[in-house]
């Protein structure tokens, strides 16, 4: 498994930012109050955030200590599945507040205090989840096997000698 690419995070953030605008604008447009996202969202990420952690402390212990029991390795691809997804989801939910930061700030009416605040809260917990993520994903990462190795003076397509 390759490890999170910046620009997939961009993208999921640009993605986010654009359907918030675009929500804000179409419950704006019908009538509706705009969209405050709940402070269990906010309470949510961070926790999200810190679950990666937690989870991949283990498999961090056992690398690098060689007195830790052994993880299995499905284990610790699993949890760093879960960081890559989180860190994703995190990016497109801190996008979305941006998304909607940008319309409440550029009408004309102010939009109120406590919705900006629930905002940015949202949008703090988002990073705060992106970098919790992508800290759990390189606490997952397992050295290679020695066997791994390719043998010094093999060539491309030569098989190592015994």
């Amino acid at each position: 498994m390759k490890r999170t690419d910046p620009l997939a995070l961009i993208v999921a953030a640009v993605l986010g930012g654009g359907a918030g605008f675009v929500i804000d604008q179409v419950l704006t447009t019908t009538g509706h109050p705009t969209f405050t996202p709940p402070i269990g969202l906010t309470v949510l990420l961070v926790v999200l955030g810190g679950a990666c952690i937690v989870l991949a402390w283990p498999i961090r212990r056992s690398v690098n200590d060689q007195k830790a029991p052994r993880v299995d390795p499905f284990r610790a691809l699993r949890i760093a599945v879960l960081a890559k997804a989180s860190s994703l989801v995190g990016a497109a939910v801190g996008g979305a507040g941006l998304g909607l930061i940008v319309f409440l700030t550029t009408r004309p009416v102010p939009a109120p205090i406590g919705s900006m605040g629930a905002i940015i809260a949202a949008v703090g917990a988002s990073i705060v989840l992106v970098v919790a993520a992508l800290v759990a994903e390189h606490m997952c990462t397992l050295p290679k096997d020695p066997d791994d190795r390719e043998h010094p003076d093999a060539g491309p397509g030569t098989e190592p000698t015994s």
